[in-house]
């Protein structure tokens, strides 16, 4: 078992850092689950799966080792945990936007500009936690579970701007791939920038330029 310190005994230090020490059974809680979820979910956002430590988010999370691993399992469950809270709790604003607003192009510039405010909002690490997360990570679960988050948000929306397309709201030889991969690049880019220091105002100014290079919008059939 693995204390709150870090481990104690042959091969304990590679264990906490991948995660795989057993689930200690019949420990009472004695914490609110959603609360040190939370707590968890901000040490994961600002330092990454790879540089965060079980100590690291027992201090974090105000809980003994045992506790995490009797509520949660390892670390990499409750990474996984924390990704679909985070998707629910802070990332929702882009498949809101690509839901209510009328076309593509609308949905973008909302996608965008909210994107500006979620990134740099005071009291909580900067950027998307989905982006940066496993950055530099060893562990190819991991790094392959966020990738197939970004790609399933730039395949919503192309399949937005396609659905355009086919309405007449977009020309015909829009190219809907390549202007969905420009949308999640600059999101990324965003979300980079926000944890190098730019402000709202900046990363805003950012999404007006990246909207100059859509095709203008109207009725595209003739």
């Amino acid at each position: 078992m693995v204390s709150d310190e870090g481990a104690r005994r042959d091969g304990s230090a590679s264990a906490e850092r991948s995660g795989s020490v057993p689930r200690p059974r019949g420990r009472p809680r004695s914490f609110d689950r959603d609360t040190v979820l939370e707590k968890a979910l901000l040490v994961f956002w600002e330092y990454g799966y790879e540089a965060t430590s079980v100590s690291g988010l027992t201090r974090a999370m105000e809980i003994g080792a045992p506790s995490l691993y009797a509520a949660f399992g390892d670390k990499r469950s409750l990474f996984d945990e924390v990704v679909g809270v985070y998707a629910a709790r802070y990332g929702r604003f882009a498949d809101r936007a690509l839901t209510e607003e009328p076309t593509a192009r609308s949905a973008v510039e909302r996608m965008l500009r909210e994107a500006a405010t979620a990134y740099t909002a005071p009291g909580r690490p900067r950027g998307c936690l989905v982006a940066h997360a496993a950055t530099n990570c060893s562990d190819p679960e991991v790094e392959r579970s966020l990738r197939k988050r970004r790609v399933a948000g730039i395949e919503a929306v192309e399949r937005r701007i396609r659905a355009d397309i086919d309405a007449g709201v977009l020309p015909v030889d829009t190219d809907a791939a390549a202007l969905a991969r420009h949308t999640g690049a600059v999101l990324q880019g965003m979300s980079q920038q926000a944890r190098d220091g730019a402000a709202r105002e900046a990363l805003e100014g950012l999404a007006r330029i990246a909207l100059a290079v859509w095709p203008p919008t109207g009725t595209c059939r003739g």
